[in-house]
């Protein structure tokens, strides 16, 4: 219960505070867009970190220089806990924006500090609201910045991952960039196995290597989805050996 207290009385610390925050960082945007992209990134990477420490969440981390510094990717990641954003944003070496559910997009504040760090508010009832959303991806990939996607469109609540959604890779084939698969376990157990309680838990997160859908064959290029989640999900039936 401690637990639970001290990280939401820490988020909500952090939201409040962060408003004359978002102000400067509004005016230094005009002259530096750069500066303030990176200032507010690394201020909520900060905010993960103590929030995890917080919750007593272990982490392991492998394969992270999979993640290539040079160029925009498409994040892939099972999706299993409210945590699954948490852990990998602190984890992000440059500007990445999320997709994240439409209802996220009505949280006060929250909602202001997603969109300034890229974030994309998709409703999946919606085609037409998801494509314009899949294209605003395409082209902040183009700009440089990555984007984490969590095809599922759901939270499971296994080690075994739903079909992954039509559409979820449009943003890689239509730009050609990397794709990163991301196994995250465990981190269910910190607060979705028993709401509303954050409990401390071991949370691996791996990074497999790089897919670059141009160097696919034809016919690979339109199972990109499936090839990515047979990765995703060779790497998570390892971790169960270090669990």
């Amino acid at each position: 219960m401690l637990r639970t207290i001290l990280a939401i009385g820490f988020a909500v610390l952090y939201l409040i505070l962060g408003i004359p925050v978002l102000i400067v960082e509004y005016f230094i945007g005009k002259k530096n867009p750069r500066l303030r992209d990176i200032s507010s990134l690394r201020m909520v990477q900060w905010a993960f970190r103590v929030i995890n420490k917080i919750c007593g969440v272990k982490l392991t981390v492998i394969g992270h220089e999979n993640v290539p510094g040079d160029q925009a990717v498409l994040y892939v990641a099972n999706h299993n806990s409210y945590f699954d954003i948490i852990i990998t944003y602190s984890l992000c070496p440059d500007l990445t924006g999320y997709i994240a559910k439409d209802t996220l997009g009505k949280v006060p504040l929250l909602n202001i500090w997603m969109r300034r760090l890229y974030c994309l508010f998709m409703n999946r009832d919606d085609m037409k609201q998801s494509l314009k959303v899949i294209l605003q991806g395409v082209e902040y990939i183009k700009q440089g910045i990555s984007i984490c996607i969590f095809p599922e469109g759901t939270r499971g609540d296994s080690q075994k991952m739903a079909p992954f959604k039509n559409g979820s890779m449009k943003i890689a084939e239509k730009t050609g960039c990397p794709v990163i698969p991301i196994a995250i376990s465990n981190s269910r157990q910190i607060i979705n196995a028993h709401m509303p309680f954050v409990k401390p838990a071991h949370v691996i997160v791996e990074y497999g290597k790089p897919i670059y859908p141009k160097e696919l064959s034809k016919e690979d290029r339109k199972i990109l989805g499936t090839i990515t989640q047979n990765v995703i999900q060779e790497m998570m039936d390892r971790h169960q050996d270090i669990i």
